[in-house]
């Protein structure tokens, strides 16, 4: 059975990039972080399920320095769909 998975994608133009990419993982569903900066990858950073504080800190690190480095770039988060968000869109559709 395939995974189903869908992308979030933010700007990053502010120093709370890593405040809310924290949040994110947090939540647990975060598998991968890409950096893009004019149409181009510039970082991808995978990230296994269950990821914790001594793992994630050179990960937030390096986005952050790529993010102050680069100004304008996109963030994009590929999570995995829960069958709780499953049943709110489910719901939403039937309204």
């Amino acid at each position: 059975m395939a995974e189903k998975t869908y992308w979030e994608t933010f700007k990053a133009e502010s120093e709370n990039v890593v405040g809310r990419l924290k949040a994110l993982i947090h939540e647990g569903n975060v598998r991968r972080v890409v950096i893009h900066h004019d149409g181009k990858t510039v970082a991808e950073f995978p990230l296994t399920a269950g990821v914790i504080g001594a793992v994630l800190a050179p990960v937030l690190a390096a986005i952050g320095a790529l993010v102050a480095i680069l100004q304008d770039c996109t963030i994009q988060v590929e999570r995995e769909r829960t069958s709780e968000r499953r049943d709110d869109q489910s719901q939403s559709a039937a309204r």
